[in-house]
């Protein structure tokens, strides 16, 4: 009765959670636009999002803290408080997060449905350039900075200029895009730059595409005889040539043109995906093997020698696959030999192996966040699958992040049902227990139950609040738009308070009234009943029995199943691509699953064979341990493959590969754990014990 009352509790709880969430991630969508159709004549929103370093994607600043000048128009009256230029644009949780802040340009952009030549020119000119303005511009234009717009939701960018010797320079063309002479164009030192100047271009080609009443591509390119030295006391003019053209590409595939299919859909990556599947053929046929045979031989063994105790001499001598005698006689009186089975082998830890591991507390809510990642990562890349039916995630601007939010939030129930499970099975065998059920006060169970809630609750949202406190000090220091505002930290703060803290208690109670086996017993949900005083361990054990030498192997062989797919996405993330390919990431999720699962098992089975029994922590470490080494590779892949440089950018690269590995650590231990926990019991459920 209490089951049911709970579990119908539960029910409206997530209810009720899942309202909130959907409520306080609701998209604000701006009239006008939301479904991408214009009428002639209608205005278009031309917003400005960041300007910034092209080599450090999270040192971006507002377009207008480089002192650009807007046109003269009726969304920019001079001398009018009414004026919609540089009004912040409103957006959703998951846009901020994502470091947007886009702002209005002060363009009046219309929307023109014929195509003709008809170009319309705005321009402004600057006040005098100061000293300080001057020298701002050279640094932009010296450390290859960019600005990046918005016109219907499609991103545009463009250069801020060139150092060059004069504005005629031969190597520069028209019609290049930026964007592909950003990529091409190094960044230059103060020592390279000493004997060159910097020129600003003034002018730019907005081309955009339309078909019928809808935009379909949006160009923008800058003109190379536009270019103005940028010195004190200069003025310069900047315009802006709209230009209209029909064409016959569809809607539904507007978004095609950013996504770079070349480099996502090499080959190598399809041969990562194939080198991949060979590593878990290969892990599954020697979990197969060690199964099949290796266990074969010792349940025999174990079987005879019970066999043997049990029956005397009527026992008819057995051979194994080899033709080997399981059992030898040779022994005086007819005493049988088990080849070691007595004296060593994972059998003797029988009444040891289902002991609770330590600190069962921290343990119990690692495996509830664990549990947790593991949901909210199927969930979050299942989602982007389905991309073709809901809209594709790329298209929106935090959207994806949306997604981890919404599916963080309704998985705290995952967390806090796994950790009470866990806690609950193994509570009985530990000293304190045993302690509790002696005396008459329940005072020390109860305060241990809270600390699982609180650690369970607490463990994930704390780390991460740690990490993104001083990357937000950080940014608000150097003045960048990635920071958090406040009103979105309370919105979290509501979100995790009101939803994701209830829902992370009502999964603790289900899981502390689960029900298995005896729970009174302490031993009915395990083969092996836990003995009161725990047997001591082997040291002098070869080396792949020790968890010191077989956990950082399990670590490099799950790292080895996903480095490449890593490598993509760490490009998506510092390298201003899109990420689409879900499909492959869902794919690699299933290798890596099976891959941890596969090499947590041989280890445990290793340890066990050398008498270890502290299983838990050996099998969670086998998959956690690829943590190290996705944060060594981040290491190298910033070294190497990136130019990111400065204070700011350094630590927001590193703070966030903090989080990549910390939560893949915990996502792949958990998933370790699970699966050496079912090769546990299962070789335990089958052997005969005194």
């Amino acid at each position: 009765n209490f089951s049911r009352k709970t579990l119908a509790c539960a029910m409206k709880v997530f209810s009720v959670a899942t309202a909130a969430v959907i409520a306080l991630l609701a998209n604000n969508v701006n009239a006008g636009t939301s479904d991408h159709r214009y009428k002639n004549g209608e205005h278009v929103e031309l917003w400005v999002n960041k300007v910034g370093p092209y080599a450090n994607p999270q040192e971006a600043y507002e377009y207008y803290s480089l002192p650009y000048c807007a046109p003269d128009t009726k969304h920019h009256p001079k001398g009018k408080d009414t004026e919609k230029f540089n009004e912040l644009k409103s957006h959703s949780l998951g846009e901020r997060l994502g470091g947007h802040a886009l702002r209005h340009s002060g363009h009046d952009v219309v929307f023109q449905a014929k195509d003709g030549k008809d170009v319309k020119i705005e321009t402004c000119t600057t006040e005098p350039l100061t000293v300080e303005y001057a020298e701002l511009f050279r640094k932009a234009v010296q450390h290859r900075w960019f600005y990046q717009m918005y016109l219907d939701d499609l991103p545009v960018w463009g250069m801020v200029g060139e150092m060059l010797q004069s504005s005629k320079a031969d190597n520069l063309k028209n019609g290049k895009d930026d964007l592909e002479r950003l990529e091409n164009v190094a960044e230059l030192t103060d020592e390279d730059a000493a004997s060159l100047k910097p020129y600003v271009y003034t002018s730019r080609n907005l081309m955009i595409y339309y078909n019928k009443d809808r935009i379909i591509k949006v160009d923008l390119s800058s003109d190379a005889d536009s270019l103005q030295e940028a010195k004190p006391n200069e003025k310069l003019t900047f315009s802006l040539h709209v230009s209209w053209h029909a064409t016959d590409e569809q809607f539904h595939s507007r978004f095609d043109r950013y996504l770079d299919h070349a480099f996502f859909k090499h080959q190598i990556h399809w041969f990562s995906i194939f080198n991949s599947f060979m590593m878990v053929l290969f892990l599954t046929g020697l979990v197969a093997l060690i199964l099949l045979r290796t266990l074969r031989k010792d349940y025999a063994r174990y079987g005879l020698v019970g066999d043997v105790e049990e029956g005397g001499e009527e026992e008819m001598e057995e051979f194994d696959d080899e033709g080997k005698p399981l059992t030898d006689r040779a022994g005086a009186g007819g005493e049988a030999k088990s080849m070691g089975a007595e004296d060593a082998g994972w059998k003797q830890v029988h009444g040891d192996v289902f002991r609770a591991p330590s600190y069962l507390a921290l343990f119990s809510a690692l495996l509830g966040t664990g549990w947790q990642l593991v949901v909210l990562t199927l969930g979050v890349i299942l989602f982007a699958v389905m991309g073709p039916i809901h809209g594709e995630v790329h298209e929106e601007r935090g959207e994806l992040l949306h997604a981890v939010l919404f599916c963080y939030s309704l998985s705290s129930i995952v967390a806090g049902y796994q950790s009470g499970k866990f806690y609950k099975r193994y509570w009985p065998s530990t000293a304190a227990a045993r302690r509790s059920t002696s005396s008459t006060s329940g005072k020390s169970s109860t305060a241990m139950w809270q600390a699982v809630m609180g650690l369970t609750v607490l463990l994930l949202p704390t780390v991460i609040t740690l990490i993104l406190t001083c990357l937000n000090a950080i940014s608000l220091v150097y003045g960048t738009i990635n920071y958090i505002p406040f009103m979105v930290v309370v919105k979290l703060f509501f979100l995790w308070i009101f939803v994701s803290v209830p829902l992370c208690v009502v999964g603790t109670l289900l899981g502390r009234h689960a029900r298995f086996g005896d729970a009174a017993s302490g031993s009915g949900h395990f083969p092996c009943r836990v003995n009161a005083i725990p047997r001591p361990i082997p040291e002098d054990v070869p080396w792949y029995g020790k968890p010191s030498g077989l956990v950082p192997l399990a670590g490099l062989l799950s790292f080895g199943s996903i480095f490449i797919e890593l490598y993509y996405v760490l490009t998506s993330l510092w390298n201003y691509k899109f990420y689409h390919v879900y499909g492959f990431l869902l794919g690699v999720y299933g290798i890596l699953t099976i891959v941890v699962g596969m090499t947590s098992i041989i280890v445990v089975y290793f340890c066990l064979n050398a008498e270890n029994y502290l299983w838990q922590w050996t099998a969670f470490g086998s998959g956690a341990s690829i943590s190290a080494y996705v944060f060594l590779y981040g290491v190298y892949y910033f070294l190497f493959k990136t130019q990111m440089n400065g204070f700011l950018q350094t630590s927001f690269y590193f703070g966030y590969m903090s989080l990549i590995a910390l939560n893949l650590g915990v996502l792949c231990g958990t998933l370790g754990h699970a699966a050496a926990s079912k090769f546990v019991k299962a070789i335990f459920q089958n052997v005969k014990v005194d």
